[in-house]
């Protein structure tokens, strides 16, 4: 039998799968609006470098001996490749926040849903039907009100995080597809790992190029090394402690059912993305943005309901 064959015949544990969501929107939500005070004061590379290569990898080297069972890597080409791709996908991610909101940001990775049907279908074979599909294109509409309630405000730069969206649906597919047999521990520690390694590598080409980076947020995507301020170590290490957290989090949804129905639910991300963002910063979202929310996930919704088991 298959790896995607042995997928599945397993059963989708979707209470399970959406409580492990629910809190990793929650964590979510919170960390990556502080984003914006590390944009300030280091650069994207360097910040990703530090979050995933050393802070989160000490904390990964004091728990690896009592989980080192766990750790066993069935398939390493499989969990390489998963781990470059959602690598990918989070650097255009966390490269977004340098001009756009938490919110903005994550309605445009949001598109996630609709590439993992479409790579579901044509890939693995999975049935979608009409009614997910035009959810989906619903729920695009929604992420295009979020990215720019005035239309002729959208900017190009605006859809960055949507090619993130397409390596996200990507990585979620090859959670379950790919890499069914590895623990949670083992794809969150690959995808750390190499996370940070591809950043140090373009950390080391910023460093030798010296490209002149503009001040505060603006230069976050191509600052090279630097010393940061205490504020900004401090955000990185609550970055690095719970990104690990969340990241199992989400790779233990993914496991406990089918990516295509587990990506809906990271919807929830957009309300509490922007809770916090109200809370912590006084941001207050317009009325075309709250309806392209609602849109959103109002089709989640509905490519949940039509996805659930007969």
């Amino acid at each position: 039998m298959t790896t995607a064959a042995a997928a599945a015949d397993r059963p989708n544990r979707m209470m399970a799968a959406s409580g492990a969501i629910v809190l990793y929107a929650v964590l979510i939500g919170y960390i990556d609006n502080y984003v914006r005070v590390i944009a300030e004061g280091t650069g994207l590379w360097q910040f990703q470098a530090m979050r995933s290569g050393l802070v989160a990898m000490v904390v990964l080297g004091a728990l690896a001996l009592p989980f080192a069972p766990r750790l066993r890597v069935v398939a390493p080409r499989a969990v390489l490749a998963r781990a470059v791709v959602q690598s990918a996908a989070m650097f255009t991610y966390f490269g977004s926040l340098g001009f756009l909101s938490v919110a903005q940001a994550a309605a445009g990775l949001f598109t996630a849903p609709i590439f993992v049907m479409l790579i579901g279908r044509f890939a693995y074979g999975h049935a979608i039907g009409p009614v997910r599909v035009l959810a989906a294109l619903a729920g695009f509409a929604g992420v295009v009100m979020v990215l720019s309630p005035d239309p002729a405000d959208l900017q190009p730069a605006m859809l960055l995080p949507v090619a993130g969206g397409a390596l996200y649906a990507l990585a979620n597919i090859a959670t379950r597809e790919w890499c069914a047999r590895e623990s949670a521990a083992v794809l969150t520690v690959s995808y750390m790992l190499v996370m940070g390694v591809l950043a140090a590598a373009v950390l080391a080409v910023l460093w030798l190029l010296a490209p002149e980076a503009p001040p505060g947020a603006a230069g976050f995507l191509i600052r090279g090394p630097n010393w940061p301020e205490a504020p900004v170590l401090f955000w990185t290490a609550v970055q690095a402690i719970g990104s690990l957290i969340a990241v199992g989090l989400m790779v233990r949804a993914y496991q406990l059912a089918e990516a295509s129905r587990v990506a809906v639910l990271e919807y929830v991300v957009l309300p509490f993305s922007a809770l916090w963002a109200w809370a912590i910063w006084g941001e207050v979202i317009g009325p075309v943005a709250v309806l392209g929310m609602g849109l959103i996930v109002a089709a989640g919704v509905a490519m949940a309901w039509r996805g659930r088991p007969a």
